[in-house]
C-alpha cells in the first residue's frame, strides 16, 4: 500500500482535512466498540443461548479473524479506489452484521453477524492512517494520530459502564441495536464530510505506466520480509502483546468479575471503564518515555513478562482486589505494544517499512482471534475436568504471552541503528 507517494507537501493545517479525519475516526471508534463488546455481553449471551466458554471465545475471535485477514485486501482497495469509497463500501457490512446480531435467534447467526462486522470494520484503522499520511504534513502526523486514537477510545469507553447500563435496562440486543444506529450515523457523516482531493502524483503524467496494485502484488511484496531473520521474532511478539489486553478487556473481564466475585454487570462495567481509561493513557505515556533503540526491546520484553506474571496471579488467586486491581494496572502498562511500531520502523529499510507495518498489524489482529479462541477452548476444558474456567483462561494467556516473549528473546532481533531515530 502506497502512503508515501511523492506529492507536493499538503498545507500545514487544513480545517477541512481535519474535519474529514474526525469523520473517518467515527468509524474507527465504532470498530473499537465492536471489538470490546464481549466483556459486557459474554455473560448475557452465554445465558440466553446456553453457550459454552469455547463458543464465547469463537464468537469474540470471529471479529478479529475477519478483521485481520482483510487488512491486505482493504489496503489494496484504498490504493485503487481511495479512502472514502473503500470505507463507504465496506462499512455497511458492519451495520448489517450488527443488525443481524441484534435479531439473532441462534449462535450461527451471531457468528455470521460478527464476521460481517469484522469485514465492515477492516478499513477503519487503515483509512485514518493513510488519510493522515496523504493529506497532512509529516510534522503533524503524531498530533493527528493522537487525535484519532483519542476519538477511537470513546468507542471502548462505551462498552464499559454505558453498555452495562443499557443491557441491564433493556437487553444485549439493545446494545447491538444502538451500535448499529451509531454506525449508520457514522456512515452518513463520512458520506457527507469526506472528499479526497486529487494529489499531484495522481494527476501528473507518468513516464512509464505504473504496475497496477492488486492483492497478488500486495502478497508478493510481503515475501521479502520473511527473508529477514528478525521478522519471525517480531511476528511472535506481535501475536500476543495486543492480544492479551483485548482478550481480557474485550472478553473475560466482565465474566470473571460477575461469576467469580458476584459483581453486577454495571459494577463490572465500572471496572472495565477504569481499565479503558488507563489503557488510553498508556500509549501516549510509552510514546513519551520510549527509551530508544538500544533499550526498547528490553522494555517490550520486561512489560510483557510483567503482564504474564499478572495473568498468573489472577489464575491462582480468587482475590477480588487482585481481579479488579491488576486489570487496571495492566491497562496502564499495555501501551508497551506501541513500542513495536518504533522497533519495526527502525528494523527495516525505509522502502519496506509500510509492508512491515501491514504484516505486523495482521499478526496483531489474527493473534487476538487465536488467543480468544484458545482461551475459550481452555475454559471449556476446565469445566469438563473440574478446573475453575477462569484459572484455565488466565493461565493460557500467561503461557501464550510468555511464549511469544521468549521467542522474541531467543530469535534474531533487528540490529540497533547507529543513532537513535
Amino acid at each position: 500500500m502506497n502512503t508515501n507517494a511523492a506529492s507536493p507537501p499538503p498545507p500545514r493545517w487544513s480545517t477541512s482535512a481535519a474535519a474529514m479525519l474526525v469523520a473517518l475516526a467515527t468509524a474507527f471508534a465504532l470498530s473499537q466498540a465492536f471489538r470490546t463488546v464481549g466483556a459486557m455481553m459474554a455473560t448475557p449471551l452465554g445465558t440466553h443461548f446456553g453457550l459454552s466458554p469455547q463458543q464465547l471465545g469463537t464468537w469474540a475471535g470471529t471479529f478479529h479473524f475477519m478483521f485481520g485477514i482483510m487488512q491486505l485486501a482493504m489496503g489494496v482497495s484504498i490504493d485503487m479506489f481511495g479512502v472514502r469509497r473503500t470505507v463507504l463500501t465496506a462499512f455497511p457490512l458492519a451495520i448489517a452484521g450488527a443488525a443481524l446480531c441484534a435479531v439473532a435467534s441462534s449462535f450461527h447467526m451471531l457468528l455470521l453477524g460478527q464476521a460481517l462486522i469484522g469485514v465492515g470494520c477492516a478499513p477503519a484503522f487503515l483509512a485514518c492512517t493513510v488519510f493522515i499520511a496523504r493529506h497532512f504534513d509529516a510534522s503533524r502526523f503524531t498530533a493527528m494520530s493522537g487525535l484519532v486514537m483519542s476519538l477511537a477510545g470513546l468507542g471502548i469507553l462505551f462498552t464499559g459502564t454505558p453498555l452495562a447500563l443499557l443491557i441491564e435496562a433493556a437487553s444485549w440486543r439493545a446494545g447491538y441495536t444502538v451500535l448499529a444506529a451509531f454506525a449508520v450515523l457514522s456512515w452518513i457523516v463520512i458520506f457527507w464530510r469526506v472528499r479526497e482531493p486529487a494529489r499531484a502524483v495522481d494527476l501528473a503524467p507518468q513516464a512509464e505506466p505504473a504496475e497496477r496494485q492488486s492483492l497478488r502484488k500486495a502478497v508478493r511484496e510481503l515475501l521479502p520480509l520473511f527473508a529477514m531473520p528478525h521478522t519471525l521474532g517480531l511476528l511472535c511478539f506481535a501475536c500476543v502483546s495486543y492480544a492479551a489486553f483485548i482478550t481480557l478487556r474485550g472478553l473475560w473481564l466482565g465474566p470473571v468479575l460477575h461469576e467469580r466475585h458476584g459483581l453486577s454487570l454495571v459494577a463490572s462495567g465500572n471496572v472495565a471503564l477504569v481499565m479503558t481509561v488507563t489503557g488510553m493513557i498508556s500509549p501516549a505515556l510509552f510514546g513519551r518515555l520510549d527509551p530508544g533503540p538500544a533499550r526498547r526491546t528490553r522494555w517490550m520484553m520486561g512489560c510483557a513478562s510483567a503482564g504474564a506474571l499478572m495473568f498468573g496471579a489472577m489464575a491462582f488467586t480468587h482475590s477480588r482486589v487482585i481481579d479488579i486491581g491488576l486489570p487496571i494496572v495492566y491497562g496502564l502498562i499495555s501501551g508497551y505494544s506501541v513500542l513495536q511500531y518504533a522497533y519495526t520502523k527502525n528494523g527495516y529499510p525505509a522502502a519496506m517499512t509500510g509492508r512491515a507495518m501491514a504484516l505486523m498489524n495482521m499478526a496483531m489482529f489474527l493473534g487476538v482471534s487465536l488467543m480468544q479462541w484458545t482461551t475459550g477452548v481452555a475454559a471449556s476444558w476446565g469445566v469438563a475436568h473440574g478446573v475453575e474456567p477462569f484459572r484455565a483462561v488466565f493461565l493460557t494467556v500467561a503461557v501464550m504471552l510468555a511464549a511469544g516473549t521468549l521467542a522474541f528473546s531467543l530469535l534474531p532481533r533487528a540490529p540497533v541503528p547507529a543513532r537513535a531515530p
